[in-house]
């Protein structure tokens, strides 16, 4: 994922990106539908013909937001040249320019269907049917150049807009009649497209390394790595004094004993969360411990320390823990737990 971004302009490019291969694969869905003259009386053909004329024009206009954005966002070296002439980009040349491509394709569209009067009906026809050439070329831009490709998210929408084009496209072969090795032809070719853009996609996006493959220049993926590095630099809590509040309950574990979870918040110092299990024996009013586990996670850095308790005497309790990369800290808590209503007060410092 691009790191540039905590930026408006990248928010902004991701989505009207995304809203724009919806909107694209929506009218390439009501083409098919008007090729078949389907309609009904709620919804007459003169509506599902404005509607895909619409819906086409809106996939423009949030195609040129996606641009512009782009360019005003400045992480990447993109300029307005490289959504009209494809291929020329030094950011991922490939990619971005079967972007262009298609954004070419449906301004052709567009300029020819408000020229139509004056443009040859076969050369009309021919335009208009580059316009779903578009849409494939569009999906594999957005696969191979997003900064999302890898997340689940992306992953189901593409797979909705596939199997949306194929299924339309299906049916039109399926119902709209014609030569039987045309529609054969077809009806291989709706099925191929979508599984070879998979293929393509599970072997390059979603793979790691796809940017450098990709063609993301040097100097980017520098600025992506000095940027993760940057976000990396807080600190690890060492020596702090916080006070805490919390609760405490009693239970039962699996193994028939008693169960005491103390849950904890940080007020100051690192802030975050702590986590107390203890569990043993009932002994005159107490437990005593046979086993237990520490939690604590701080909120200045999110990591995950795990440990045992190392000293209980009443409710003085010391702890060691660590996080996944071996950072150590020993926790000396301090409680003050009032048994009728279950909170717990105190303190918590390094040792």
């Amino acid at each position: 994922m691009i790191l540039a971004a905590g930026t408006t302009y990248w928010y902004l490019t991701r989505a009207s990106g995304v809203v724009a291969l919806l909107l694209l694969t929506a009218a390439v869905g009501l083409g098919v539908l008007s090729s078949l003259r389907v309609a009904g009386d709620r919804w007459p053909r003169f509506a599902i013909t404005d509607s895909h004329r619409n819906l086409t024009l809106a996939s423009i206009v949030f195609t040129f937001l996606h641009v512009v954005t782009t360019v005003l966002d400045g992480y990447a070296p993109i300029g307005f040249k490289d959504a009209f002439i494809p291929f020329l980009s030094p950011y991922r040349p490939l990619w971005l320019g079967l972007g262009a491509v298609s954004f070419d394709l449906l301004l052709a569209l567009v300029v020819t269907s408000l020229l139509r009067g004056v443009v040859p009906p076969r050369l009309w026809r021919g335009l208009h049917w580059l316009a779903y050439v578009s849409w494939p070329v569009a999906l594999v831009h957005s696969l191979g150049t997003g900064s999302d490709a890898r997340f689940g998210w992306l992953q189901a929408l593409a797979v909705f807009c596939l199997l949306f084009v194929a299924g339309a496209a299906l049916a039109r072969i399926v119902i709209g009649g014609g030569d039987i090795l045309i529609r054969v032809t077809g009806a291989a070719a709706a099925i191929a497209v979508p599984v070879a853009i998979l293929g393509w996609y599970h072997s390059g996006p979603w793979q790691t390394g796809w940017a450098k493959r990709a063609g993301t220049p040097t100097s980017v993926l520098a600025k992506k790595k000095s940027t993760t590095v940057a976000a990396k630099t807080v600190a690890e809590p060492t020596s702090f004094t916080s006070n805490l509040t919390g609760t405490v309950k009693n239970g039962e574990s699996s193994n028939d004993l008693a169960l005491v979870t103390i849950t904890l918040s940080l007020r100051n110092g690192p802030g975050g969360a702590a986590k107390i299990l203890l569990e043993g024996l009932p002994r005159g009013g107490g437990v005593e411990m046979t086993a237990s586990g520490v939690t604590f996670v701080p909120a200045t850095t999110r990591s995950v320390y795990t440990g045992t308790i190392t000293g209980l005497d009443g409710t003085q309790i010391a702890a060691s823990v660590s996080d996944r990369s071996g950072h150590s800290l020993s926790l000396d808590f301090a409680l003050s737990i009032d048994p009728s209503s279950g909170n717990v007060g105190g303190t918590v410092r390094t040792a």
